[in-house]
């Protein structure tokens, strides 16, 4: 029996622009975590286009098996097996130079994103980059018409879930050590915003 694999229509559109902002970034990468990797789709597009980068996926258990099937599809030697990662509980235990997450943290609540930024400096290596693409507000105000209604259906669907303040996220990677390197417009009124670790943890010296 044939098993589909599954399919979000969102990653065909946006993969492209984010490829453009991660070619010019990664290009001195070497290994990559991504957290919350859903289908799979874009892993195996981008290490595909990047194939000195080892992209290693990562989700909660229920995903991991739709990764497996993108994974196995293309047979990239750049993308090992899945890893099950739980930002409140579950991270692996090396280090990546670069880790990327795409529309995760309005589906995380706060607290979980808040535990997202405490864990990233265990996972991130000293002058690593991490990568955030999706909707943000600024000075508490949407970016559009489009984002504020799906901030709201969001919302209404679980109130723990929202398009978050740029302005709070940013106070997170300050306090985990992060610089702000660099926060581009993307197509559909999305961001993907990139900080670069600054100082070495104590446990890195």
């Amino acid at each position: 029996m044939t098993v589909d694999k599954p399919h979000a229509p969102a990653c065909d559109r946006n993969r492209e622009p984010i490829l453009a902002v991660l070619r010019a970034l990664y290009a001195d990468r070497r290994s990559v975590l991504e957290i919350g990797s859903g289908t799979g789709q874009h892993a195996v597009h981008f290490a595909a286009a990047l194939p000195h980068l080892r992209w290693q996926t990562s989700d909660l258990k229920a995903q991991l098996p739709g990764i497996c099937l993108w994974l196995a599809d293309r047979m990239l030697p750049n993308t090992p097996p899945p890893i099950c990662l739980d930002v409140d509980s579950l991270w692996p235990a090396r280090r990546f130079d670069a880790v990327y997450t795409a529309n995760t943290l309005h589906i995380l609540s706060w607290a979980q994103v808040q535990a997202l930024f405490e864990h990233l400096p265990a996972v991130l290596e000293a002058d690593g980059l991490f990568t955030v693409y999706g909707p943000f507000r600024y000075d508490g105000a949407h970016t559009s018409d489009s984002n504020a209604a799906f901030d709201a259906a969001l919302r209404a669907a679980d109130p723990l879930r929202g398009v978050r303040d740029f302005e709070a996220v940013a106070a997170l990677a300050r306090e985990a050590g992060l610089e702000l390197l660099e926060d581009r417009a993307m197509p559909a009124h999305n961001r993907c915003i990139t900080w670069r670790r600054s100082v070495p943890a104590a446990t890195d010296l």
